[in-house]
């Protein structure tokens, strides 16, 4: 059977993977400065961030419609059998929503919810790709991926909480007391939600470094083909070189796949912020 895997562009993919795979993407709205954008098409993280800090307000997302999630897999659907789409966590979108109610138009799309975001989001598009292509039935592939999809793990270090504060996601107090105190707090999500778990102080490169370690050291549990290093827009090539340093001191992956967030991520999490992403073995 010939299976098609769509995805929603906040996971995050690097388009040598989307090429790779063939993984089309339906891209979510961007809305700056009262004006409608689509994520990754004639919206870039540069063009918020430089919005934001020339004084405009923070910028937004909006959820695809079920119009256009339909006519997205009718087209999509062309020359295949069957159509999977991978959607955004349920929790922090609509999206899983219409895209199930365009689905119900049709006799062979599915869709699953990531229970993630990012490249947590893209791990689970990747697995799907790889069950379609071991010739898998499309009830299975997406049986499979309600099983994988809470073995995803996904955080991230956010070196400025300005972002988050703006969009509601914590107090301007407690951004304001972060700041002041050195404090990089670690984003999870887990159950489709994001936590705030353990907060690190001091440098971000410091921070990172054992942010990295703590998640990695003397773990036997993780699949090791791949992990995602993935971090926004003008995160500072020092942040960088020490996380990758660390997932190689103290990891063990046959491959590191390093990518920037786009719009729509960048949009809630702001300059500065780096994640690492991997998947947990079955228990």
């Amino acid at each position: 059977m010939n299976i098609k895997i769509t995805a929603d562009s906040t996971c995050d993919l690097p388009k040598a993977l989307l090429d790779e795979f063939n993984i089309t993407i339906m891209p979510l709205t961007v809305m700056k400065g009262g004006e409608a954008f689509q994520d990754g098409v004639d919206i870039t993280p540069a063009d918020i961030f430089a919005h934001v800090a020339a004084g405009g307000d923070l910028c937004t997302t909006a959820a695809v419609n079920m119009a256009d999630y339909y006519e997205f897999f009718r087209k999509s659907l062309e020359g295949y059998d069957a159509l999977i789409h991978v959607n955004i966590s349920a929790e922090f979108s609509s999206c899983y929503q219409n895209a199930c109610l365009a689905a119900a138009e049709f006799e062979n799309v599915y869709v699953v919810d990531s229970r993630n975001l990012s490249t947590g989001h893209g791990h689970v598009v990747l697995e799907a790709c790889k069950c379609a292509r071991a010739g898998m039935e499309p009830q299975a592939i997406v049986e499979e991926m309600k099983d994988l999809a809470p073995r995803v793990d996904a955080s991230f270090l956010v070196d400025r909480l300005d972002f988050l504060a703006k969009g509601g996601r914590c107090s301007s107090v407690a951004a304001l007391g972060a700041n002041l105190l050195h404090l990089r707090p670690c984003i999870e999500v887990k159950d489709g939600k994001m936590h705030v778990g353990k907060k690190y102080r001091g440098s971000f490169p410091k921070c990172l470094s054992a942010y990295v370690k703590e998640r990695l050291e003397g773990r036997d549990d993780l699949q090791n083909d791949r992990i995602f290093l993935t971090y926004t827009y003008s995160t500072a090539e020092e942040s960088v070189d020490a996380a990758r340093q660390a997932i190689l001191d103290y990891g063990n992956f046959d491959t590191i796949t390093e990518g920037t967030a786009g719009s729509t991520i960048s949009c809630h999490c702001g300059p500065s912020t780096l994640g690492v992403l991997y998947i947990h073995n079955k228990q």
